[in-house]
């Protein structure tokens, strides 16, 4: 996440997202940089417009308390989509366990 961080702090700024740019902030920042994120993440950005993409991410929460709800709905209706999800996740696990089929994950598929 302090990578995505860097490229927005460059942005407000007015600065460039280039890898040098964004590196600068997170060694200041104190985080032990991986080149490749940041490589990867100058390469995701390249063609996005940041200001066009915050307001887009702004109006959606917005839209949908005009199309009939509350955000406070919202937010009760997807902590209850969590409960169930976790519900059927451990239902899930327990569903493996029982397979008994003996593999340790990606472990099995490589020898």
């Amino acid at each position: 996440m302090e990578y995505v961080y860097a490229a927005l702090i460059l942005n407000e700024t007015g600065e460039e997202i280039n890898e040098d740019n964004v590196t600068g902030v997170l060694e200041a920042a104190g985080v032990d940089v991986e080149e490749s994120r940041v490589k990867a993440l100058v390469a995701a950005l390249e063609d996005v417009d940041i200001e066009e993409a915050i307001e887009t991410a702004a109006a959606a929460p917005a839209a949908g308390a005009a199309a009939g709800g509350s955000a406070d709905e919202a937010d009760e209706a997807e902590a209850d989509d969590d409960d169930e999800d976790e519900a059927d996740e451990a239902e899930a696990d327990d569903d493996d366990e029982d397979e008994g089929d003996g593999g340790e994950g990606l472990g099995e598929l490589f020898g």
